[in-house]
């Protein structure tokens, strides 16, 4: 009887919500104001316009300190801030998916979202870690059963939540659980998907990683900074404080910073070689020939250039032509990530996804638009820089047995022979 009752209890509580309209979605109450004391207290004088704005800048600059800061510390610092800021940004969504449709007392769904996201995080590491680290797992039996069987330990996981999941559905609300059954899923889509990517990008060479990122950092300022002093003309309804001005001036400038900072970045080693673990001292290295890309190269100028500045040839490092690409996808196409979550905070009537960082709102809020880019730039890189890599064929091949190096062994050899590049052995 008592199990009857607390069923109907629940129905009474949830039936309702799966007829709700996007008109009936309840306003999240507004974040408090996390900013310091102190600089409340200094900037007490100012207009709420120029309040926001010091507090802005003065936490952008702090920002941008540590992030120096962690690069200095190597790659390996990188990418735990970009799995801290992951966890974060998850948190943050689902979070607004909890308070929207008041669903703190489903059963085990707070639990089955984390553990969804625990799940996906390690099918996509447990995949960096066999291609990176093929040379180390090889010498540890444990590991080499985990990597074997990667896949399919991932997959019996994600089963284990999703059976976990049908088993948690109660009557009468089967589709607000549906909603946030859903709603996780995206969020996984959208956070832990695009700091896979971010990482392999990293694995390229930080400089895929630091000129993108970087370039989205200037254009957010540079945006704001000739909105706030220029703007005039509306740019898009989703955000009424976005400006065509802004717009613009923020184009401009972060081309011309993603040349200037792929030029200064390329002539260092420890920005342009891929990272690779090197098993004979057991850590990263950043240490290679730098290719082509950083190498620099002269070209010569089109005709009307040529007329106005009165050079016939330039140099510059190839890189530099691809960052014009780059930091023109994060000027012009970045924005549209901010966009989307501009749409996405009005849809669910909140200002900010939560109120982590003062005068900026959430981690979300700051990187809508780094999740875009992420992807592109592994697109990028895919399409247009990355050619077949000899130090991943080689960890691949070490992992096979001894028979299986032995056919690709003759196999190749025959191969180079019939196109001539060795001399065929002689049999006596």
């Amino acid at each position: 009887e008592r199990g009857r009752e607390r069923e109907t209890d629940i129905d009474d509580r949830y039936g309702d919500l799966d007829c709700r309209g996007d008109s009936d979605v309840p306003e999240i109450p507004p974040s408090l104001d996390r900013t310091p004391e102190v600089l409340q207290k200094a900037l007490s004088g100012l207009s709420s316009r120029w309040k926001n704005w010091w507090i802005r800048g003065i936490l952008t600059l702090t920002m941008i300190s540590l992030f120096f800061l962690i690069i200095s510390m190597g790659s390996f610092m990188l990418m735990l801030l970009v799995l801290g800021i992951q966890v974060k940004c998850f948190h943050e969504i689902i979070t607004i998916g909890y308070r929207v449709y008041h669903s703190y007392d489903l059963p085990w769904f707070r639990t089955l979202s984390w553990y969804f996201l625990l799940c996906v995080n390690y099918f996509f590491y447990g995949e960096t870690v066999a291609d990176y680290f093929a040379t180390f797992v090889q010498r540890e039996e444990q590991l080499q059963f985990l990597i074997r069987y990667h896949r399919f330990i991932s997959f019996a996981l994600y089963l284990a939540g999703f059976c976990m999941f049908v088993l948690s559905l109660v009557k009468k609300h089967y589709r607000l659980q549906f909603y946030m059954f859903a709603w996780t899923h995206v969020t996984l889509l959208i956070t832990v998907t695009q700091s896979h990517l971010v990482i392999q990008n990293l694995f390229e060479g930080m400089i895929w990683f630091l000129v993108p990122i970087s370039s989205v950092i200037c254009n957010d300022i540079t945006a704001y900074l000739f909105g706030f002093f220029f703007g005039r003309t509306p740019l898009i309804k989703l955000s009424p404080k976005k400006t065509w001005e802004g717009f613009i001036g923020g184009f401009f400038s972060t081309v011309i910073f993603g040349f200037i900072a792929a030029y200064v970045l390329s002539k260092y080693q420890y920005f342009v070689c891929p990272v690779e673990y090197r098993s004979d001292i057991n850590s990263f290295v950043t240490e290679c020939e730098p290719s082509e890309l950083f190498q620099l190269q002269r070209y010569s100028l089109p005709p009307f250039l040529k007329a106005v500045l009165g050079w016939d040839t330039v140099s510059l490092y190839p890189f530099q032509i691809h960052s014009i690409a780059l930091s023109t996808f994060a000027s012009l196409i970045g924005p549209f990530g901010g966009f989307f979550a501009s749409g996405f905070k009005r849809a669910f009537k909140i200002k900010d996804f939560a109120n982590t960082i003062p005068g900026h709102g959430g981690i979300m809020d700051r990187f809508d638009c780094q999740y875009l880019m992420a992807t592109f730039v592994h697109v990028y890189i895919t399409s247009f820089i990355r050619g077949p890599n000899p130090s991943k064929v080689l960890q691949q091949l070490l992992v096979l047995q001894p028979e299986q190096q032995l056919n690709i062994y003759k196999t190749l050899k025959t191969h180079l022979t019939e196109k001539g590049i060795l001399q065929p052995t002689l049999k006596v």
